[in-house]
This record gives C-alpha cells, sequence and structure tokens, in this order.
C-alpha cells in the first residue's frame, strides 16, 4: 500500500472525524489483511475490528455501531455478497467497501449495482481505501 497516512490528501475531512471515530469493520479470512488493515485505519483517525468471518461480525455486537464495512467478497461460509443481503434484510444500512483478490471489473460493476460504495481490488493503495471509506461516510 502507497505510504500516504501523513498527506493532507489522505487525511479525513474534519467533518467525519467530529465526535468519535467512525468505526469500520474489516471482515476477511485473509489474518494478514485482518491485522494490518485495523492497524492502518486506526493510525488515520478510524476506530477498528477485523473479523474472520460474516457470522463472526453478524455475531458480535459492533455490527450496529459499525460506520462502514470492509468486506472480503469470497471467503468459506457466508460470502460478502450474501453477507451484504442479509444486512439488507435485518435492515442494517451499513455502507460496503468490498475488497477482493479475485475479481474483474464485471464483478466491480455488479457489486456497485447491488449497493456497493466501491471494490477494491488486491493489492490496493492505500489512498484508494482512504478515498473509498470517504465516500462510504458520506452515503450514511
Amino acid at each position: 500500500m502507497d505510504d500516504c497516512a501523513e498527506t493532507e490528501h489522505c487525511e479525513l475531512p474534519e467533518d467525519i472525524l467530529m465526535g468519535n471515530p467512525p468505526l469500520v469493520s474489516v471482515v476477511d479470512d485473509d489474518e494478514s489483511v485482518r491485522e494490518s488493515l485495523p492497524d492502518l485505519l486506526r493510525q488515520v483517525g478510524f476506530a477498528a475490528e477485523g473479523f474472520a468471518s460474516a457470522e463472526a461480525f453478524l455475531a458480535s455486537d459492533v455490527v450496529g455501531a459499525t460506520s462502514c464495512l470492509l468486506l472480503d467478497l469470497a471467503m468459506p461460509g457466508m460470502s460478502g455478497p450474501d453477507l451484504q443481503q442479509e444486512l439488507k434484510r435485518r435492515q442494517l444500512p451499513i455502507p460496503i467497501v468490498f475488497i477482493t483478490a479475485h475479481g474483474d471489473e464485471t464483478i466491480r460493476l455488479r457489486l456497485i449495482a447491488q449497493g456497493a460504495v466501491e471494490c477494491l481490488f488486491k493489492p490496493f493503495s492505500e489512498t484508494a481505501l482512504l478515498e473509498a471509506l470517504k465516500a462510504a461516510l458520506r452515503t450514511r
């Protein structure tokens, strides 16, 4: 990832940071992603939690407090799109940014058409991640 955490371009706008930092929940079965992304998010001003599966996220006590979801597309058990549908069923309008190592522009466009804010392909830059999160937080 690009190292832009200290540049003005990658800092979060004041209107997003007013009060408590927004909680971003990271749901990814890849342990390295689950550990590195929350660390990065905390460095730039977010609160962050990591979950190994969609089921673990749904069973947590942070679902209602989550301002944005960074969600892996393909995971064992419930997939990212399955979780997106479950959140809609529960009437929990959490903005979603999908992240995936297996995808193409067709998948990205389909996910956005189904309500995702963005779909980033791994490896993605820190700048792309922060821009997607800012867009997601503006939708809340």
